[in-house]
């Protein structure tokens, strides 16, 4: 058969072939309003995401701004509320200024692809997230991919390069285990090499920090001219949207740069009114960021994970796709579902259950979790 009688996407089932065989085929199930099961698999770290003050947060910015923000920023998406809360967000942080996008992921698009580009050079650490992988593909800058939190090979790569300009990548929790950016390390070579720090806070805002202020607040990094941070407003903050925040001119540069804010749709009102009402309530009950941790704690002793969780995350690791697929499964048929992270997500050899804290689990959810994973777990053993 010549290649004209040939579907142009017959390559799809002898992929979905391959996949299922390696117990790598992903499917959509639909959640109901008010879900049956105990939820340990959603990023909604403060339980912020149905909070009544979040809620009348967006509906109020829904009833006076409209369902959404119309144009681009540049254009008609750009309101008073999108400012009031940039200010409120970087005073917080403690940052000079923010810029809201329409999510954390365009959010890292647009920091890192405008503050890098041809002739400079990016250092990435392996497992960042996905964002910032396809940001440093886009950036068209050369990328050196560092071993995990390797900082001997950060400042090897920083020494060895030619470009003028260096920005080094690095999320501040890692979303799959958990586990801390060494940033007060990695300062240090960026700034003995002149280089720029990005750090994604995705993870971080909320947990980790006075109040939930984030990693870089807590390690006395906030503010720092050689620093930028991007996050995500659709975890701890329960709602939806991105940030970069930073020096003023860093702003400036994105307003004029940045083609995710430039092409894109401004972020909806009503997300940005939500988020702002989770940040208040933060700020009223900063006990929240604690509770996380300590729940934390509690759910991975339960699961016999050795090490203390340094962030909401806690990660459960079973070894192959389909052994972490059916305890996963078998979580959800008693009545809690939690994720699963399989490859390309993990390395080969790690699928794992991805257990995620809330700080208003209830000590009758913590005992629900306790005897669930006691069977599950033993089971698999």
């Amino acid at each position: 058969m010549t290649r004209a009688g040939l579907s142009p996407l017959a390559w799809l089932a002898e992929v979905e072939q391959q996949r299922r065989a390696a117990g790598l085929r992903r499917s959509l199930r639909a959640r109901p309003p008010v879900g049956a099961e105990l939820d340990l698999a959603s990023n909604d770290y403060l339980g912020l995401s149905t909070h009544p003050k979040v809620i009348d947060g967006g509906v109020e910015a829904l009833r006076t701004w409209g369902a959404g923000s119309t144009g681009s920023r540049l254009v008609t998406g750009n309101t008073e509320l999108h400012e009031g809360f940039e200010r409120a967000l970087a005073d917080f942080v403690g940052a000079e200024s923010a810029l809201v996008f329409s999510s954390g992921y365009t959010a890292n698009l647009g920091a890192v692809v405008s503050l890098s580009g041809a002739g400079s050079l990016l250092v990435s650490d392996a497992l960042t997230h996905a964002s910032l992988v396809d940001a440093c593909r886009l950036s068209r800058a050369r990328v050196v991919v560092t071993p995990h939190r390797d900082i001997a090979a950060v400042d090897a790569a920083l020494a060895a390069r030619d470009e003028d300009r260096a920005i080094v990548v690095t999320d501040s929790v890692f979303s799959a285990d958990g586990v801390l950016a060494p940033l007060r390390d990695l300062h240090e070579v960026c700034r003995s090499h002149g280089a720029l720090l990005i750090v994604d806070e995705a993870h971080g805002l909320g947990v980790r920090g006075r109040g939930g202020r984030g990693l870089l607040h807590e390690v006395g990094l906030a503010g720092a001219s050689d620093v930028v941070m991007t996050t995500t407003l659709s975890k701890a903050l329960g709602s939806q949207g991105g940030v970069v925040l930073g020096s003023a001119a860093v702003r400036d540069h994105l307003i004029d740069s940045a083609r995710p804010f430039i092409f894109d749709t401004g972020l909806a009102p009503a997300a940005v009114g939500a988020a702002w009402a989770a940040l208040d309530v933060l700020i009223a009950e900063p006990w929240r960021a604690q509770s996380v941790l300590r729940h934390a704690g509690a759910l991975a002793s339960m699961c016999g994970v050795a090490e203390r969780p340094d962030s909401a995350v806690v990660s459960v690791i079973l070894g192959e796709p389909e052994v972490a697929l059916a305890a996963a499964v078998a979580c959800l048929e008693r009545g809690l579902r939690v994720g699963c992270f399989r490859p390309p997500t993990v390395p080969a050899g790690t699928s794992r259950l991805r257990l995620t804290a809330r700080a208003s689990l209830t000590d009758d959810e913590l005992r629900l979790a306790e005897e669930v994973f006691a069977d599950v777990l033993s089971a698999g053993a």
